[in-house]
């Protein structure tokens, strides 16, 4: 074989020579030509010194030795202007830095440029982003999205390509929808911080999250109504976890086990839903600099942290049983807590037991001379399994001066009819008396009862478990006082029941499936958010017996029950006050925030009451997502009051005239755009689109409400009249606030 002709080998080392500096040539020409695209999209200022026909001499601007570009920083330069689609022709481009400055425009798509390492946008005024905009980025490692007003957009799937990435922060970018899984998963296995604050994310944490790398999590202030929420669990296998934001959301359940998380400096859980003690392995965490949970529902004993901690939480915001750090609960409230442990401490619970005695109303808990005598936990919603910490509240009796056991008696033979019934257990009482005879399939655990299985100890004849002396008539057993929860005859009665026994009675807890699911499925959540032809109301405070349903057409609430949710009209409840009354926050005993309209006594009178029955008929007929719901009304004697939904934010006029005094923001104009648009369509229903138009007569600033996602609700109807029909109205005289009224009515009147 002959060998190849040395002429011929250069002659091919030169061609591809020659080949290769062409196509660089052509790279550098089409990087100036990119970056000739760029200065006339931005028309940068002389200062900024892109003055040179080569953008590699031009300021901010950094080159390879081989004329391609690499890094563009032209960050806080106050630049305007929008960035060109050819931006993602710069193959060699490894950081590009453009925050804090005026663009506007749709983001370019980034999508190829797979050497990039370093993304910062944030602080803009970019419109919207592209679903590939980073699509193929495998070396970047942080991108910076912050403070944009981009239309709703979700983290698309292509974001899995930057499987590198080591910081995504988007705070303030409208996302929407859910955290995306993968986020959580082994895809971004260097990914350290992840900031999606103040954006519209809802559902639960990613359980993917699960043993992820990340240090910094933000995810406080969602907007969306149903914000984020669910178990916050998953954080206790985040051992990596430094700080955590996770306050403003609808979170629920118990604080799990930080223990292993030996490096978390920083925690906020402040104003969500979560429930339950705070774990001492959580107070005593050595790392632990900063904790935030104030205005949730927690229980047991406040916690006492060291001094080295900072601590926010403010007195008479959670549902601890006393106000003083580090001083135990009363053992009844710790028993009752572990009961409530293992059907996850519900809200329901967290939002009635208040305080270090349990036998002062509350929920589900009736007690006689001290002693629990009676749970009732019907329609409560409640899922999980029963705890068998129910038997340890047995023989228990609390007086100031000590406490004391009594004497219990039997098991009455009523629970062998339970048909579902799988476990009782009644261990380590004082029971005595004969086993009643249950079904094969019935496990009855009687430990610790020393005298099960005789006659002796004093029972009454015809009490269950004993014989009746001769010649006597038997009596009907009569449960010796027991109160059973549920109908031991339903096919659906629950398959486990704990018994337990307290001053001389046997107590027996049974509950209904339906209450507890005894399976141990996975827990389903139910939206905060009820019907909105339903409310529910809680009349008094002697248990569930007393709640009821309150549908739309029988709105009545009694003045019982918003004295209770509203702390007796405390001065501390008080949202606002206007010209027919004052108006106060309440939550109902589910956790739901309610506003009442209390008319003032003096305000009694032929005008204010038309305002009452104004605002009733209209509210009644008309419902749009931009006008205030009408949850119910109470009249009673001289009282007159209405009850809506709550607006988190409060009024317009807050964020319009008084938000320097409040510490507010003060509303940007996309902001006050959106709002603006809300009134409207809520106004525009009101005239045109409801089954009846009615005019408002008083749309105004502080008739304009604002919810947590600072979407605007038209409330105040009591000056609402129907339109006129033809070319007058029929009133004689305006009404309203001057300035507002629609001149078209106005035009109407005689």
């Amino acid at each position: 074989m002959a060998k190849p002709h040395l002429g011929s080998m250069l002659f091919s080392l030169f061609s591809l020579l020659s080949f290769l500096v062409l196509v660089q040539s052509q790279s550098s020409s089409t990087d100036a030509s990119v970056m000739q695209d760029l200065k006339t999209s931005l028309n940068p200022p002389s200062s900024l010194g892109w003055t040179d026909s080569n953008p590699c001499n031009w300021q901010h601007v950094a080159c390879s030795n081989d004329g391609r570009i690499t890094r563009i920083q032209i960050g806080h330069q106050n630049l305007q202007g929008s960035l060109p689609p050819s931006i993602n022709k710069l193959t060699a481009l490894l950081r590009f830095e453009v925050m804090s400055n005026q663009l506007t425009g749709s983001l370019p798509s980034f999508a190829g440029l797979n050497s990039l390492q370093y993304l910062l946008l944030n602080d803009n005024n970019f419109s919207s982003i592209p679903s590939d905009f980073l699509s193929g980025l495998t070396s970047l490692q942080a991108v910076f999205l912050d403070q944009n007003p981009f239309s709703a957009w979700q983290i698309p799937v292509t974001f899995q390509d930057a499987s590198t990435l080591q910081v995504f922060s988007a705070v303030s970018a409208n996302i929407t929808g859910k955290i995306p899984d993968f986020l959580g998963g082994d895809t971004f296995s260097s990914l350290t911080t992840l900031h999606l604050t103040f954006n519209y994310l809802e559902g639960e944490l990613p359980a993917s999250f699960s043993g992820s790398p990340i240090q910094s999590l933000w995810l406080n202030g969602q907007m969306s109504s149903s914000k984020l929420n669910g178990s916050i669990a998953v954080i206790q296998n985040m051992t990596q976890l430094t700080e955590v934001w996770l306050q403003s959301n609808s979170f629920s359940g118990p604080l799990p086990d930080l223990s292993r998380l030996t490096m978390l400096q920083n925690f906020s859980v402040r104003d969500s839903e979560v429930t339950g003690p705070v774990p001492d392995s959580f107070v005593n965490l050595p790392s632990l600099r900063v904790v935030n949970l104030t205005n949730n529902q927690l229980q047991g004993p406040t916690p006492k942290f060291p001094p080295s901690v900072g601590v926010d939480l403010i007195p008479g915001t959670n549902s601890f049983c006393l106000s003083d750090p580090g001083v135990p609960c009363d053992p009844r409230v710790n028993t009752l807590l572990l009961t409530a442990q293992s059907v996850g401490y519900p809200t329901v619970f967290a939002a009635n037991w208040k305080g270090n005695d349990p036998c002062t109303a509350w929920l589900g808990i009736s007690c006689s001379n001290g002693n629990i005598t009676v749970f009732n936990f019907q329609k409560m919603g409640l899922t999980g399994t029963i705890s068998p910490n129910f038997s340890s509240i047995c023989l228990m009796k609390y007086t100031n001066e000590s406490k004391r056991k009594r004497r219990c008696k039997t098991i009455p033979n009523e629970l062998t009819t339970l048909p579902n019934l799988k476990q009782l257990d009644v261990s380590n009482n004082q029971l005595y008396g004969k086993i009643p005879l249950f079904k094969s399939n019935v496990l009855v655990k009687t430990d610790g009862n020393p005298d099960i299985g005789k006659d002796s100890g004093g029972p009454t004849p015809g009490t269950p478990g004993t014989r009746t002396p001769p010649g006597s008539t038997p009596t009907t057993p009569s449960n010796n006082g027991t109160k059973i929860s549920g109908n031991s005859g339903n096919k659906s009665s629950t398959g486990v029941v704990v018994g337990s026994v307290i001053g001389g009675v046997c107590v027996v807890f049974a509950f209904v499936v339906g209450l507890f699911c005894v399976y141990r499925a996975k827990r389903k959540h139910s939206g905060r958010v009820q019907s909105p032809n339903a409310m529910v109301v809680s009349h008094g405070s002697s248990g569930p017996s007393d709640i009821h349903v309150i549908e739309s057409g029988s709105m009545v609430i009694s003045i019982q029950v918003l004295k209770s949710v509203t702390n007796n009209f405390s001065e501390e409840n008080i949202l606002g006050r206007g010209g027919f009354g004052t108006v106060y926050k309440g939550e109902l005993h589910d956790g739901t925030k309610i506003a009442v309209k209390r008319m003032e006594s003096g305000v009694v009178t032929e005008k204010g009451l038309d305002g009452f029955k104004s605002e009733i008929a209209v509210l009644t007929k008309v419902r749009h997502r931009h006008l205030v719901d009408l949850l119910g009304y109470c009249l009673d004697g001289n009282e007159r009051l209405i009850v809506y939904e709550y607006m988190a934010q409060g009024t317009l006029s807050r964020f319009l005239f008084n938000w320097k005094e409040e510490g507010l923001k003060s509303l940007e104009w996309s902001k006050r755009l959106i709002i603006a648009l809300d009134v409207a369509r809520g106004v525009e229903y009101l005239h045109g689109l409801a089954h009846q138009s009615f005019i408002h007569r008083d749309l105004k600033p502080s008739n304009i409400l604002l919810g947590d996602d600072m979407r605007a609700k038209v409330a105040d109807f009591g000056l609402v009249r129907l339109a006129p029909v033809g070319n007058s109205s029929g009133l004689t005289k305006l009404a309203g606030t001057f300035g507002y009224l629609a001149p078209e009515y106005a035009g109407t009147l005689l």
